[in-house]
């Protein structure tokens, strides 16, 4: 019988035990309300030039009407060209092109801050355009990923690789309200994930993403409209 008893015990301690090391992520999200603000509508790229945008010059550039993110040689930090203005809710609908040669994902990051403080000399090793924050990724991985927090989010890439296109133009949705991330790819709806940490959530810049990487890579991006606090709740370019 005691044999018995201490089983039960240590059985119902192991189990205590494996509750506390759930991932805490994994917990039901709150659920926070859009923020308040000024609706707009904003061409964040008017197809010329880098204008209200920030990186690396050598890196990004402008040619026949997209904005080309390229390295010829190998990056230790990702780097971003950011935008100079700052965001929480949003809806920015853009394009994005993987070019053959790489198969290393790109992404937008949003909701957090630039860390060149990564490494100890940021001019010397390319961190100053280093982001901290939420990451959406595309194409290859797909998902979401927390940059310098919690690493990869459990958001399911399944559904975007069913409709993406590795090497060709891939329309992006993305819709960041309140604590939750909503993206449709080529007119499906493919991610509706909430923050289960909210207060991870800050005003920050949008980036684009160019991956650490130790040889070539170049990718494209057109389009990119932001509308921000929007008032329509749904997805627009779900067909």
């Amino acid at each position: 019988m005691r044999t018995l008893m201490t089983l039960c015990l240590v059985a119902a301690v192991s189990a205590a035990a494996a509750e506390d090391k759930k991932d805490p992520a994994k917990k039901e999200a709150p659920v926070v309300a859009p923020r308040e603000g000024k609706t707009e509508t904003v061409t964040l790229f008017d197809g010329k030039t880098l204008d209200g945008w920030e990186g690396y010059s050598d890196l990004w550039s402008v040619k026949d009407g997209v904005i080309v993110a390229k390295n010829t040689d190998p990056l230790k930090f990702s780097t971003y060209l950011l935008t100079k203005n700052k965001y929480t809710d949003f809806r920015l609908t853009f394009a994005a092109k993987l070019l053959p040669g790489s198969e290393m994902h790109s992404g937008v990051a949003f909701w957090g801050a630039v860390k060149p403080e990564v490494s100890k000399e940021p001019k010397k090793e390319r961190s100053e355009y280093t982001y901290a924050g939420h990451l959406v990724m595309f194409p290859s991985g797909y998902g979401m990923y927390d940059l310098f927090g919690r690493n990869g989010l459990p958001v399911d890439g399944g559904p975007a690789k069913k409709v993406g296109k590795q090497h060709d133009w891939n329309d992006i949705e993305v819709l960041a309200q309140g604590n939750r991330v909503r993206v449709a790819i080529n007119g499906a709806a493919v991610v509706d994930w909430r923050d289960p940490q909210p207060e991870r959530i800050k005003e920050g810049p949008i980036g684009l993403q160019l991956h650490s990487l130790d040889k070539p890579q170049e990718l494209h991006f057109k389009g990119l409209v932001i509308e921000t606090f929007p008032k329509d709740d749904k997805l627009i370019t779900v067909k």
